[in-house]
C-alpha cells in the first residue's frame, strides 16, 4: 500500500497506532460513547447521511456537543476517505466508523493541559477482515438461538441510540456459543417478543410477505431501512410487528441484516429448520435487487475477500 492509514482524531490526522483514547474518558467510565458504521460500495459510502443524522440523534439525546454539525462531519469524513484512498486496493470496500464521547471527566481536568473536549474519532478499515468469513453464510444460512440475555428495555436505556454500553451484546454471544459453537444470538424483550441480534435486524417471510419486529425496542438498522424500501420497489409486503419465536417456526425464510453484510439468510432457528431448511427466494431476490443498486455482486465480493484473506493478511 502506498502510505500508511490516519485516524480523524479531534480535528487532526494521527496515524492508527496514535490514535488513543485516555482512560478518563467518559466513554471508558460510563460507555458513554454513541457510534457508527457505515460501508462503501466501490469506495463509495452506502447512506452516510442516514448513518450521521442517526449519530446526532443519539448525541441529543446523550446531551453531548461534538463541537462539528452533521455536515462538519459528513466532509471531515469524505476528507479521510480522500486522505487515506492510496491505502486501499480499488476492488477493496471499506468500513468507515466514526466515535463520538464527552470526554475526559471533569475530575481528571488537571491531567489535560489544553483542558478538556469531546472525543470524535473516525477511521477506515478494510472491509475484507468483516466480510471474509461470512461468504459461505449467504448459501448455507445462519443458525439463530434465543438466548437468556434479553435486550435493554428503551423504558432504560434506548435502543435506538447507537452507543457503546453494550456490555449485554456480548454476553448474548457468549450464551449463543454455548449453545451451539457458531450460533447467531437472538434476543427478546420482555414480553418475550424478538427484538434484533447482536448488531443485527431480524425479518422472516410467511407467504411471500416480509415481518420484522416493530421499532420500539431495537436499533432502527440503515440496512433495515434499505430492506424495507427495496421490498417497496419489489412489491413485497412488509410489516413491522411483534414476533414471537412461534412466528419464526411457522415461517418460510428468514434472514438477519447489517451494515457489512447486508443480508444473510437463516436456515435453522433454536435447532430447527427454518421452512425447507434452505435459503429462500425472497431473501436472494432482495439481496439480489441490492447488489444491482450498489453495482457490486455482494455475494462474490464475499466469496472473493473469502479467498484473499490469507494474502492480504500476509501482505499486512
Amino acid at each position: 500500500m502506498a502510505q500508511t492509514r490516519k485516524v480523524y482524531f479531534n480535528g487532526r490526522y494521527v496515524e492508527e497506532s496514535e490514535a488513543r483514547v485516555s482512560i478518563f474518558d467518559s466513554a471508558l467510565m460510563y460507555g458513554d460513547m454513541c457510534f457508527e458504521m457505515t460501508r462503501t460500495y466501490k469506495h463509495k459510502p452506502f447512506r452516510l447521511r442516514h448513518h450521521l443524522e442517526r449519530l446526532y440523534a443519539g448525541l441529543k439525546i446523550a446531551e453531548i456537543d461534538c463541537g462539528l454539525t452533521v455536515d462538519d462531519m459528513e466532509k471531515a469524513t469524505y476528507d479521510l476517505l480522500e486522505h487515506n484512498k492510496e491505502c486501499f486496493p480499488e476492488d477493496m470496500d471499506i468500513q468507515i466508523m466514526h466515535n463520538v464521547s464527552r470526554g475526559p471527566l471533569p475530575i481528571y481536568e488537571s491531567v489535560f493541559e489544553h483542558g478538556l473536549e469531546p472525543t470524535v474519532t473516525i477511521n477506515t478499515w478494510p472491509l475484507i477482515t468483516h466480510m471474509a468469513g461470512s461468504a459461505d453464510k449467504y448459501e448455507q444460512g445462519i443458525h439463530s438461538v434465543i438466548v437468556a440475555q434479553q435486550s435493554v428495555p428503551a423504558r432504560i436505556l434506548d435502543p435506538k441510540i447507537k452507543n457503546r454500553s453494550r456490555m449485554f451484546y456480548q454476553i448474548a454471544n457468549l450464551q449463543a456459543e454455548r449453545l451451539e459453537p457458531g450460533a447467531s444470538a437472538l434476543l427478546t424483550d420482555e414480553n418475550g417478543f424478538i427484538t434484533e441480534g447482536t448488531g443485527n435486524n431480524f425479518f422472516i417471510v410467511k407467504n411471500g410477505e416480509l415481518y420484522t419486529p416493530e421499532g420500539r425496542n431495537i436499533l432502527r438498522g440503515v440496512s433495515r431501512g434499505a430492506v424495507i424500501d427495496l421490498a417497496k420497489e419489489l412489491g413485497i409486503p412488509c410489516h413491522e410487528t411483534n414476533l414471537e419465536t412461534y412466528d419464526v417456526n411457522a415461517a418460510d425464510e428468514a434472514f438477519i441484516t447489517s451494515t457489512t453484510v447486508f443480508a444473510v439468510p437463516v436456515t435453522r432457528f433454536n435447532f430447527n429448520p427454518v421452512g425447507d431448511g434452505k435459503v429462500g427466494p425472497v431473501v436472494k431476490s432482495i439481496t439480489d435487487a441490492f447488489s444491482e443498486q450498489v453495482g457490486i455482486d455482494i455475494v462474490a465480493q464475499a466469496k472473493q475477500y473469502k479467498n484473499d484473506l490469507e494474502s492480504f493478511n500476509k501482505a499486512n
